[in-house]
This record gives structure tokens, sequence and C-alpha cells, in this order.
């Protein structure tokens, strides 16, 4: 039965004529709708969009090799050879505590890569009265085509239970530069954004060397946050160096490594966690003494960017001549990182 309404004098009627023209309306769209579908082709707009379509296909192949732009990465390794689990043990201020982590098979799995160290430092002079302090040094090392960003303690911490007490921001990292120096012999655009750090005599493998830092090292941060875990407050902060450059987010590590012009892509994370202090300055402060001491055998185990950009690293800008490191990884691609 149909509802009348008070202001119509002709209900049914008013009704029955409007449901009378949406029917019919509807009808003529429908059919224009047919014939619309079973006849796709004779419109100008579908042909055009196709030619348009059809066209890029042509044109971006041949853009991205005019402009030598590079979508897929290679995997590239340090010229020296070495994996992370090289860096030294003992610095002036910093010796190991314990053994190295090694994860299960199925840890390593989700790490994404074997090239990985985990391991503590102690403070070799502590502070008058205090117990040394402990640092928990992670490291791990990615190469080829990135698929993800890495996982990070806010989120990683966060799924394995803690909270997040308080995010400290990215806190600079001002290194000393008593044993640095301006690089030579770095492509023009890096000239005076290249600093070389004088290895330690007393405790590298390379005595006496100097290694080339990061592009623009002064402006070193590292993301950092305080985390709470069952009446325990633990300090985390991590950066990542990747194809010569660095970053505090993990988001900055797709714009460093996947710069479209180069050939290859790496990065590495490099992260400090502590329980055993007080405050986030206190984590600055560690990290920045152990940057001190420890940057130029970080940057040991990675690639040296200056010689990829001039085109003296890897030989013929091929991968052939990684093929004798290449193993020291469990994969090809740059994919998520997690340190549970």
């Amino acid at each position: 039965m149909n509802e009348t309404s008070p202001t119509s004098a002709t209900p049914a009627l008013a009704s029955s004529a409007v449901t009378s023209g949406v029917e019919s309306a509807a009808q003529s769209r429908s059919s224009t709708r047919r014939k619309s579908v079973m006849n796709p082709f004779r419109s100008v707009a579908v042909w055009a969009s196709i030619l348009v379509l059809a066209g890029s296909a042509i044109a971006l192949p041949a853009t991205i090799s005019a402009l030598r732009l590079r979508i897929d990465k290679k995997p590239i390794f340090p010229q020296t050879g070495l994996t992370v689990e090289s860096i030294p043990t003992e610095s002036e201020s910093f010796i190991r505590v314990g053994t190295d982590v090694r994860e299960e098979a199925e840890v390593e799995s989700v790490l994404g890569t074997k090239n990985y160290v985990t391991r503590a430092y102690a403070e070799k002079r502590p502070r008058e009265g205090k117990p040394p302090r402990v640092i928990q040094f992670h490291a791990a090392y990615y190469t080829g085509s990135i698929d993800t960003v890495p996982h990070v303690p806010d989120r990683c911490f966060v799924g394995g239970g803690m909270q997040i007490g308080e995010i400290l921001g990215d806190l600079p990292i001002t290194l000393s530069s008593n044993r640095w120096r301006n690089s030579s012999g770095v492509p023009e655009h890096l000239k005076g954004k290249i600093k070389e750090v004088r290895l330690s005599n007393a405790y590298s493998a390379a005595p006496g060397t100097y290694v080339r830092l990061p592009r623009d090292v002064e402006s070193l941060k590292m993301r950092s946050m305080r985390f709470l875990s069952e009446g325990q407050t633990i300090y985390a902060g991590y950066f990542f160096i990747a194809n010569g450059g660095h970053t505090p987010r993990s988001e900055g590590v797709r714009l460093l490594a996947f710069n479209l012009n180069d050939k290859y892509a790496y990065y590495l994370k490099v992260q400090f966690t502590v329980s055993n202090i007080e405050s986030g300055d206190d984590l600055t402060e560690l990290a920045t003494k152990f940057l001190d001491e420890m940057l130029g055998e970080i940057m040991r185990c990675v690639p040296d960017w200056s010689e990829v950009e001039s085109g003296a690293y890897p030989h013929g800008n091929t991968t052939n001549s990684m093929s004798t490191i290449s193993s020291q990884t469990s994969s090809p691609s740059i994919s998520s990182a997690s340190v549970k």
C-alpha cells in the first residue's frame, strides 16, 4: 500500500507519475549503457586512452635508457671484503664483554642477512663510583634492490611487548674532528663534503690507515627513544649509512639508496641499546664516544662510495669482481631488518 502525503492533492497519481518517470528514465539510461558496454571500441575516448598507454609503454624504457636511470640495483660489497663482525672488539674506551650473539636460522631469515653483529661493549674507565656502562652494539649490512625499509626499535621493541616511554627525536652526534682530514681524490661534487679519519695504531687491524667517512658526517644524527619494559628503562638509538650518506630515519634509506642514477645500492643499520643509564643525554654521550673511536672501522665494512661514484670501483662498474665476497651475505636484496 502506498503512503500518502497530507500536502499532496493527488498523492496516488503524483506517486504513480514520478515512479513511471523514474522507471522510464532508468530504462533509457540502462539501454544506453548496454549499447556502450557492448560497443566499447566505438568510443573515441577509449581509442585515445589505448594510444596514450601504448605510447607510454614504448617511451618509458627509452626515456629510462636515455637518462641512464637505474630501476634495478645491483649488490655491492666493500673493497676490503670485510663483514661487520670484523669491527674491533676493543678500542681506547670500550672492550667487548661476553660473546657475540648469533641468531637461530629462523631469526636470521627475518633479519634478512648473515652479515651482522650484535655485541656488548663495556666502558674501560667508568665514572668515579659508578659501574661500567654497557652498550649493546648492533650493525647489519644489506645490498641490492630495496624491497622494504628496515624494522627499527620503535616498531620491533613495541611488537615485542615494550612500551615507548618517550620519543627523544633525531639527536645530533657531534664527533671529534681531531683525527680527521679532508679527503682528496674524490669526485668534484664531493670535494669538501668527505672527511677521512685515521685508524688507531693500538686497536685497528689497519693501524694508521685513513678511511673515508660518510659525506657531511658533521651533520650525523641518531633517532633516539626511551622504552619501558617490566619496570626497566631501556634507551635505544639508531641511524643508517646508505650509498655513502647517512640518515636517522628508516624512510630516509630509500631516498639515499634508491637514487635512480646509482647502479648499486647498500645500507648499513647501526644501533645502540643501553639499559643502565639515566637519560637520552647519556645515550648520546656513549654513542658519540663509541663512534669517535669506531666509525672508521665501521666504514671499512661498507663500500667506499667516492670510488663507486668516480667509476674506480667495482671494476668496470659490474658485479663480476664481487663474486669472491658475495657469499658473505645471505640475500642479494635489501629487505627489512629487525632487532628483537
